[in-house]
């Protein structure tokens, strides 16, 4: 769509919700990279930034033509009332039937424009009702004769001159300087009172204004879709800011390694889920999982196996638990870190045991173990039952290291429950 297609209008544009919603592509960005890089003046918002810009602008736009048209309607109404009491009834009567011409055309077009319909009906109906109200002034000052004839064509020509102003899209406005000042001419061509040189010398006096307030209207359009422009590209890189921070949060929340959460993002968890006010589930359980005799793998196999290592225990552990409920973390080292919400001692240890199996059924190799020839898992387990006393996350985390270490102790890969006693 050409920059002449747009709307204009006082006040700032009112997006609709499809245009903040939706995100604009590359080549769309890059166009408005291009406009606004060059000329202001050369501007032209065509494709899909010119339905865009029209979508934004409609809702205010048709907002003004509607209250324009109803008060058009009003003085009409208002002014053939005041004629009735205070001209002779020869002269308000013969005033009257051009004066309802203007009623319907302006009701109609508001109607129109009451919610959005084809861009084609729209341009026309607004067209055509301008062209309507525009004869129906000039017909009621010759229809008066004398000095009414003068008056109203002059009136005419403001009617138009604010439509242009206030709200006529730019590619419009040529068709509706033309025939308001085709109306001037003809019908002052037939003014009685004024010969050919005046009729032509006062339509070229009033050319030069509307030439003028075309002019206008064109450099109003240019720096509202200019605005329009500079607000797109401001909300995309409000919109990558706010994409990479996020990007930089996950990443400060992130293992690099093994990809799953690291101590500091466990950390927040459990405060918050211990924190004021929250709404704990009932019954909490930690599992503390240690790599047996991870040093002996590194040093045996190198770094890079020991690496590979960890990244696949961290997938079976994050396989092995509760998608959408249980949390793991990498908390340092070897070791990994699972909190398991609303789970009780049995579902702790079934987990828990879930997790030791399908380590040991990988037989991921560790040819340095005192265990076995490939790696295994220790876990020690603690949990809070669902009418004891609420236990606070270091004091839980604290039980299951104890247990951690009594696996370790009782020969490793295995797993442990805490037990005060």
């Amino acid at each position: 769509m050409e920059l002449q297609e747009s709307a204009i209008y006082a006040g700032p544009p009112i997006a609709s919700p499809e245009v903040r919603s939706q995100p604009l592509g590359p080549a769309v960005m890059a166009e408005v990279e291009r406009l606004l890089g060059g000329r202001t003046r050369d501007i032209r918002l065509k494709g899909e930034l010119g339905r865009l810009f029209e979508e934004r602008s409609w809702s205010g736009t048709a907002k003004i033509i509607r209250a324009w048209m109803i008060l058009v309607t009003l003085l009409d109404v208002l002014t053939l009332g005041l004629n009735a009491i205070l001209l002779p009834n020869a002269v308000a009567l013969s005033m009257l039937p051009p004066a309802c011409i203007l009623p319907p055309a302006a009701l109609a077009t508001a109607f129109i424009w009451r919610k959005p319909r084809g861009v084609g009906l729209q341009r026309v109906s607004l067209v055509a009702g301008l062209f309507l109200i525009l004869l129906s002034v000039a017909l009621v000052g010759v229809s008066a004769g004398g000095e009414f004839y003068e008056r109203h064509l002059n009136i005419m020509l403001f009617v138009a001159i604010t439509a242009i102003i206030i709200f006529i899209p730019l590619a419009w406005t040529v068709a509706v300087a033309s025939f308001a000042l085709a109306l001037y001419l003809i019908f002052q061509l037939r003014n009685p009172m004024l010969d050919t040189g005046s009729a032509v010398a006062g339509t070229l006096f009033f050319t030069s204004g509307i030439v003028a307030t075309v002019v206008a209207r064109r450099t109003m359009t240019i720096l509202a879709q200019k605005t329009f422009l500079l607000e797109l590209r401001d909300k995309r890189r409000v919109a990558a800011l706010a994409d990479a921070n996020a990007r930089l949060e996950r990443l400060a929340k992130t293992d690099p390694l093994t990809g799953i959460a690291n101590r500091r993002w466990m950390m927040e968890t459990l405060n918050r889920l211990w924190g004021a006010g929250a709404e704990r589930p009932a019954g909490t359980a930690m599992l503390m999982c240690d790599i047996d005799d991870f040093k002996s793998l590194n040093d045996r196999l190198g770094h890079a196996e020991g690496d590979r290592c960890l990244v696949k225990v961290a997938g079976i552990i994050q396989s092995s638990v509760r998608r959408n409920r249980d949390h793991v973390a990498r908390y340092g080292g070897e070791e990994f870190l699972v909190v398991l919400p609303g789970a009780d001692v049995q579902a702790a240890l079934a987990t828990a045991e879930r997790i030791r199996a399908s380590v040991e059924a990988a037989s991921l190799p560790n040819p340095a173990s005192r265990v076995a020839p490939y790696v295994t898992l220790s876990i020690g387990v603690a949990a809070q039952g669902a009418a004891g006393e609420i236990i606070g996350p270091e004091r839980l985390q604290n039980q299951a290291d104890t247990a951690l270490y009594l696996a370790k102790k009782a020969g490793r890969n295995r797993v442990v429950l805490f037990r005060p006693e």
